[in-house]
């Protein structure tokens, strides 16, 4: 074999290692795009999933605080209203404070 031979079979070798790595390099690229896929799937889900979760919680939450309170502020104004005003000791008791002030 002379030196044309060996250097023409190391450039053919050198040429398929080259078209292996970039075989290689296409079947990987590839693979990591279809685990970015279904990675993106799967977060997309649970995503879902988890935001839904917690806006069924918020709304009944909310529900249960809105009820309360119309419970409670029903209360406050049923005793405000059974309060009795005695408006002319009221007006006395100001009288009074009034005139110690003066």
């Amino acid at each position: 074999m002379d030196n044309n031979e060996v250097l023409e079979h190391l450039l053919k070798i050198e040429s398929e290692a080259a078209a292996l790595v970039d075989n290689a390099q296409a079947e990987a690229d590839k693979r990591v795009a279809e685990a970015d896929r279904q990675n993106r799937a799967i977060y997309d889900e649970r995503y879902r999933a988890g935001s839904e979760r917690l806006e069924s919680e918020f709304l009944k939450t909310k529900d249960q605080i809105q009820q309360q309170y119309g419970e409670e502020l029903n209360a406050y104004i049923q005793k405000i209203s059974s309060v009795k005003v005695d408006a002319d000791r009221f007006s006395g008791l100001l009288d009074r404070l009034i005139a110690e002030e003066g």
